[in-house]
């Protein structure tokens, strides 16, 4: 049996975990599980039964009987989806939504396998989720027994870690560790694998103790501790001071809400433009000045005209990927250093090489920065830099379509937040639509974005809507979708009306995938080969009509766009919108693959510069000079 040893980072826990009422009692693996659960603070559980996890499932229902107040509230609310992935979705939309590891228990074999898409999103996303999976027993193990499947070697290549349990004294131990591991320095999904027979075992609840997991806690201790010496900080603001162009490039590590006041003020104390990946969206209000769009593949031209013009590319929480990076050497040309802040060291230099580095909580480090540049007096003198970017945004600006007869999907995202105000939780699937509500939507705070980013999953959409529901219910969660995407999980608009959440879902249908068409059209001479659903005889409007929705409508006319978004929205229960887009409105700016931002495609409605402005250039003597 491995060593257990009482939980150390928080003393307060400690005492009250000694004092843990039910401390010393004699119950079931499943109880026991449950108990950590509600230790753990966990309030919701997504997931859907089966033999294995049986003992599991009833021990929720023992316990929810025992705790239930006179409201008739379960202290742990068992949402169950039409499927496991529907699960793993929901409890990842939960976690995004409130920042708190979201928790799903599914069975084992098919149940197990179908959560391997949402734990791998997961991982490439970086949101602490913890998975119970139901195993067969112990002695069954590796004979091919009815719903078996070797989980540890399926998700161990997909998870931050994954634990089996097959002695049941470190089933409690187990639990609570995998909370631990889930949560801390990059966050991940961490999976538990409870043979049925662990379950059913009977053995006593201490109310304390993790494994011995001593190398990663001292990992995480350094983490913690990281501090920037003076040194690195006098060579970080050396940097700064002979920059005349410097560029806050940002990405999820400071989608939270630490992570996003420390940029903030970072930003705002050294007047430095921001720009975010797809992930980092929220981290910066995106209604603010310094702000400019997202970058990268279908980031906005000005966003990307100025990493091809900034002379210090400050890279926070975000990790260089293809989508971002493209034609690596090619990217940041004019960047004569380039610094990077990260959780994790393994990201530092792993696709673009740096000249500083800093290992650390992006909150912290941005801290530890900005109180070393105001105690220096550090004067920041890049008004004419501001005021270069400011012109990118004006020569530049987003825009599209606006005198077409059909209704154009950007003019739709545009009114969306507008009447939202910026304020609403949005979810997506992946393609175009997901790209457009990126662009045109405004997100004032972090956690309001929730998206498929590194795997880039269709069906991701309604799932994590309906999580980010139960997570959130002070807020308007809406889910827009394409009607490609919304097909994959269908079956949870039952979900929905089930629980009585009132999740908005917005479907852009253009009859097709139109992501993969535009791809067609621009690399493989217009053959749509498997992406035009014209024949497909889906009605999404009977669909959520049958599946509870009071709410359920089609839009044909650009003219009915607004007065139906303002209904859909004010509407107090579950509600489906499906608008019938241009099915030929495409994405701009497209960066292509393996292109640099010089080779940026803006289409018909976005001003391009054929050649990005160099803001260096030589003079009589042959010097290099600024151009401002």
């Amino acid at each position: 049996m491995k060593q257990m040893e009482t939980a150390i980072a928080n003393p307060q826990a400690e005492t009250e975990a000694a004092h843990h009422p039910l401390a010393g009692q004699t119950m079931s693996g499943g109880e026991i599980i449950v108990e950590v659960l509600a230790q753990e603070g966990v309030d919701t559980l997504f997931g859907y039964s089966g033999g294995a996890i049986l003992p599991t499932y009833d021990a929720i229902f023992k316990y929810n009987q025992r705790h239930r107040q006179g409201d008739g509230v379960d202290p742990i609310r068992l949402v169950v989806p039409a499927n496991e992935q529907g699960a793993g979705f929901m409890a990842a939309g939960y976690a995004r939504a409130t920042g708190r590891v979201g928790c799903f228990l599914v069975t084992s074999g098919p149940g197990a396998t179908n959560t391997v898409t949402p734990i791998r999103d997961c991982m490439a996303d970086s949101v602490p989720v913890v998975a119970i999976t139901g195993q067969v027993p112990t002695h069954a193990m590796g004979t091919d027994a009815f719903q078996e499947a070797p989980i540890v070697n399926i998700m161990g290549s997909c998870a931050k870690h994954v634990f089996l349990v097959t002695d049941p004294e470190e089933l409690e131990a187990t639990i609570r560790t995998a909370f631990e591991v889930a949560r801390s320095g990059r966050p991940g999904p961490v999976v538990v694998d409870v043979p049925k027979n662990v379950q059913n075992w009977i053995g006593e609840f201490h109310g304390e103790g993790t494994l011995a997991i001593r190398g990663y806690r001292q990992r995480m201790e350094s983490l913690r501790a990281a501090k920037l010496s003076d040194r690195k900080c006098r060579s970080f603001f050396d940097m700064l001071g002979q920059s005349r162009r410097p560029l806050l490039y940002v990405g999820g590590g400071v989608a939270h809400e630490e992570g996003a006041r420390a940029l903030r003020e970072f930003a705002h104390a050294f007047r430095i433009p921001v720009v975010s990946t797809l992930m980092g969206l929220g981290g910066m209000d995106t209604t603010d000045d310094l702000y400019l769009g997202m970058l990268g593949m279908h980031g906005t031209a000005y966003a990307n005209y100025a990493v091809e013009d900034c002379d210090f590319l400050i890279a926070v929480g975000a990790r260089f990927d293809d989508r971002v990076a493209g034609k690596v050497e090619a990217f940041a040309p004019l960047a004569e250093q380039i610094a990077h802040i990260d959780i994790d060291a393994a990201e530092i230099g792993k696709v673009k090489g740096v000249d500083w580095a800093h290992t650390g909580e992006a909150a912290r480090s941005l801290q530890q920065l900005l109180r070393y540049g105001e105690s220096m007096g550090f004067e920041s003198r890049y008004e004419p830099w501001l005021e270069h970017v400011r012109g990118l945004r004006e020569r530049h600006p987003m825009d599209y379509d606006r005198e077409s007869a059909l209704i154009q999907p950007q003019y739709i995202m545009e009114k969306l937040s507008e009447l939202t105000g910026g304020e609403a939780i949005i979810a997506t699937g992946v393609g175009q639509h997901q790209m457009w509500a990126a662009q045109y939507c405004d997100f004032l705070e972090p956690r309001q974005w929730l998206t498929s980013g590194g795997l880039g999953t269709m069906g991701f959409g309604l799932p994590a809507a309906v999580g980010a529901c139960v997570g959130r219910p002070e807020k308007q969660v809406i889910d827009v979708d394409g009607d490609g995407s919304l097909r994959m999980n269908l079956g949870e608009l039952e979900t929905a009306t089930t629980y009585g959440l009132p999740v908005k879902i917005l479907s852009l249908n253009n009859v097709g995938d139109g992501m993969v068409r535009q791809w067609q059209k621009l690399y493989f001479g217009d053959r749509f080969s498997g992406s035009d659903k014209s024949l497909h005889r889906k009605d999404f409007i009977k669909a959520a009509e049958a599946d509870g929705f009071d709410f359920a409508r089609r839009v044909t006319r650009k003219e009915e766009v607004e007065e139906a978004l303002q209904a859909f929205l004010e509407h107090p229960g579950p509600a489906f919108l499906e608008v019938m887009i241009d099915p030929d409105a495409g994405v701009y700016p497209m960066v292509g693959p393996g292109a640099s931002y010089k080779e940026m495609v803006t289409g018909d409605h976005i001003p391009s510069r054929d050649v990005a402005l160099r803001p260096r250039s030589k003079n009589e003597d042959g010097e290099s000079t600024d151009l401002f």
